[in-house]
């Protein structure tokens, strides 16, 4: 079972545009707050509170060099909401399949014998 908390932070971490458009960038490598910041109408401030969202959920890491702060994708962060949404999956697709099945046997005209 996934622990809820974590599902919290990182479901709340996507819900936002702006953080997955910044997990966008980070997909073409390591990035600064600043490289994040610069494309956005948001001020640096803002961008590094998006960041902390991010690093919270488990979505970044950040690595320190000098001044520098440089931020790659954490792809393990994302596997508690993937592991979970294949559970609803699983869970839910043979009901629907059973669903579209009875409904179809329902709405088909009774054959004449």
């Amino acid at each position: 079972m996934i622990e809820h908390s974590l599902l919290d932070r990182t479901y709340g971490a996507l819900a936002d545009s702006t953080r997955r458009g910044m997990l966008v960038t980070l997909r073409d490598g390591p990035a600064r707050i600043t490289d994040l910041a610069a494309p956005l109408p948001i001020s640096f401030a803002a961008a590094a509170r998006h960041v902390a969202v991010l690093e919270a959920a488990g979505l970044i890491e950040r690595e320190v060099r000098g001044r520098d702060h440089w931020l790659t994708v954490r792809t393990a962060g994302l596997r508690p909401a993937e592991e979970w949404i294949a559970e609803q999956v699983s869970f839910w697709s043979p009901r629907a399949d059973a669903l579209a099945a009875r409904l179809e046997r329902r709405n088909r005209p009774a054959e004449q014998p």
